[in-house]
């Protein structure tokens, strides 16, 4: 813990802040959350995470001791987290059963998305659980000015922006009681954003058009690409690129005729370790991209101005500074930033 705590105390230092006195939170606390408000008469002791991003940012704040089970993975959990992840107990790869989550005997559980939580919950709604006394709790990235549908990706009406991650950090702290931790997480995390976009000033690539392509149901059919008010989005406003897509949803199915009309001049492919669909494999998708006789002739294809991107990278998640780091080091080795 004491190691724990100097690192956050360097990160502080880093980003160029004093340590502050941090209040304790002050028990109740009620929060509104995603439209319902949540009481907690204490820290919670035992954690369900559902959702790798909202399991990283838990791990992240220190709380992984806390974390009786976790489920929906994507692909490997951060490399720092690796050892403290091998120790909780894994529920599903994807969505586990109510019945898993509730064996768990947790006095809160956190979703990263609604669909798995929410109105609609495929794995339980919020209701399900207060009425076993156990609260809930799901990030706000995933509801604030977003409706999400049954079954889908939902559509974003708002610019996603990573203050709504500083909320999902700043609330957890509160919750359990680790201010200081939050603090010191943010303030790393916007340094490194200020560096990342820094690296790019004066890009000869403003306005480069750019595709965020998730994956595909089939290779060579329409593609799950990034909407214009995504994370992804967000990644390239901050460093001045384009996004080719305009829609409010936040991953539309887009056909590779519409995209060759907007030639985009960079691809950004994720990469991850689930194979649910058939175009998840980076490779997969590569090679279609280079056979295919209509996205062949694409100027990022020609070029192969292919970046390589975690898919985690492309959520709403602590991760999308990952991603600003990865497609400012992308610009740069395609000689498009000075």
């Amino acid at each position: 813990m004491r190691r724990l705590l100097k690192s956050f105390s360097l990160a502080l230092g880093l980003a160029g802040f004093a340590a502050p006195a941090f209040a304790a939170t002050q028990y109740p606390l009620t929060l509104t959350n995603c439209g319902q408000q949540v009481t907690f008469e204490k820290a919670p002791a035992k954690i369900v995470s559902i959702g790798q991003g909202m399991t990283e940012v838990l791990f992240s704040l220190g709380l992984a001791d806390k974390i009786a089970g976790a489920a929906v993975w994507v692909g490997p959990v951060l490399p720092q987290y690796a050892e403290a992840n091998s120790r909780i107990r894994r529920l599903a790869d994807n969505d586990p059963s109510f019945e898993s989550v509730v064996g768990a005997e947790p006095d809160l559980v956190a979703a990263e998305f609604e669909w798995h939580v929410g109105t609609q919950g495929s794995v339980g709604k919020r209701e399900q659980f207060k009425d076993l006394g156990i609260n809930t709790y799901v990030a706000p990235a995933d509801c604030v000015a977003k409706t999400n549908t049954d079954g889908g990706d939902g559509v974003r009406r708002e610019l996603f922006t990573m203050d709504l991650i500083y909320q999902e950090i700043t609330e957890l702290s509160e919750i359990f009681d680790v201010k200081d931790r939050g603090d010191a997480l943010i303030a790393e995390l916007k340094k490194r954003e200020a560096d990342a976009v820094a690296s790019v000033a004066g890009a000869a690539a403003k306005n480069l058009p750019v595709v965020f392509w998730f994956s595909s149901k089939e290779v060579k059919g329409d593609a799950f690409i990034a909407g214009k008010n995504s994370a992804p989005a967000y990644i390239l406003k901050m460093l001045g690129a384009k996004n080719v897509v305009t829609t409010e949803e936040e991953w539309p199915l887009v056909g590779w005729e519409t995209i060759t009309q907007a030639n985009p001049s960079v691809i950004v492919i994720a990469t991850m370790d689930r194979r649910r669909y058939a175009a998840d494999d980076p490779k997969v998708k590569v090679d279609f991209l280079e056979n295919d006789p209509v996205t062949r002739e694409l100027d990022a294809v020609r070029s192969k101005r292919f970046i390589i991107m975690d898919a985690q990278s492309m959520n709403p998640t602590i991760r999308t500074i990952d991603g600003i780091e990865t497609l400012a080091k992308g610009i740069k080795s395609f000689g498009l930033a000075q």
